[in-house]
């Protein structure tokens, strides 16, 4: 058993999910990979269950009924991880816009001192995405601009899916009160570590839009990104922690 665990979401990726699993189980450093399938119509959890005879104690797979959101995918991977006591939990796409070899440096950042290290797209006002159109990019970064004003936390890539969490973190996190489920839950979980007082880290990442299937991104997850940061900056932050 590693001491990490990248936890993958899917909804109809067969087009990437085993690439992408073979890629992280071939990396210098060893990960277990956790799949949350929301019941792909596409036949992705087979796939997936016939790698885990190949990996076996090294991929696992929970599915689920039905499309239930981002957020709540990742609350389920995290309760699974802690309780298999794993010391660094990754969040991770499945279709390659996240580049596997880039867990080596987030997975150190959090060996050095980071409690959360963020995959950035866009530290120092650079701008690090491939293949996205021009539109997307403006959307984005000035999303996360728009975090920094409401919000007061400097972090350059707030909406970002690429991190690593230390098991002390998500630990002493109240998952109960966590709202969100589409770029709003990236948002909600880095602010409520920074309002735990925990020391969050960006590593410079350069993001590829996906080659194969399908982005999931809506405007309804836009709408919820946008009008959430301010329920966010008028909580009672003393629920959010467990002690």
């Amino acid at each position: 058993m590693s001491d990490s665990i990248v936890i993958i979401p899917t909804y109809n990726e067969k087009e990437n999910i085993e690439n992408i699993i073979r890629t992280v189980f071939s990396l210098e450093k060893d990960f277990d990979v956790l799949i949350i399938d929301d019941g792909s119509p596409d036949g992705t959890a087979q796939i997936v269950l016939e790698l885990t005879k190949e990996f076996p104690q090294r991929l696992f797979l929970e599915q689920r009924k039905g499309k239930l959101g981002l957020g709540t995918a990742y609350l389920h991977g995290f309760k699974w991880a802690l309780n298999k006591d794993y010391s660094f939990i990754f969040e991770m796409d499945a279709d390659f816009s996240h580049n596997p070899h880039d867990l080596i440096r987030l997975h150190k950042a959090c060996s050095n001192g980071a409690d959360l290290a963020i995959g950035s797209r866009y530290v120092g006002g650079k701008i690090s995405v491939v293949n996205w159109p021009i539109g997307r990019v403006i959307m984005s970064y000035y999303a996360s601009y728009y975090v920094r004003f409401v919000l007061g936390m400097q972090i350059s890539d707030a909406t970002a899916g690429f991190v690593c969490y230390r098991r002390e973190l998500l630990s002493k996190m109240n998952f109960n009160k966590v709202k969100f489920v589409g770029y709003a839950f990236q948002i909600e979980m880095k602010f409520t570590a920074y309002k735990l007082g925990f020391k969050l880290e960006e590593v410079p990442i350069i993001f590829t839009d996906r080659v194969l299937g399908q982005s999931k991104m809506s405007m309804k997850i836009f709408k919820e990104a946008f009008f959430g940061v301010w329920n966010l900056k008028f909580r009672n932050w003393k629920k959010y922690n467990k002690n």
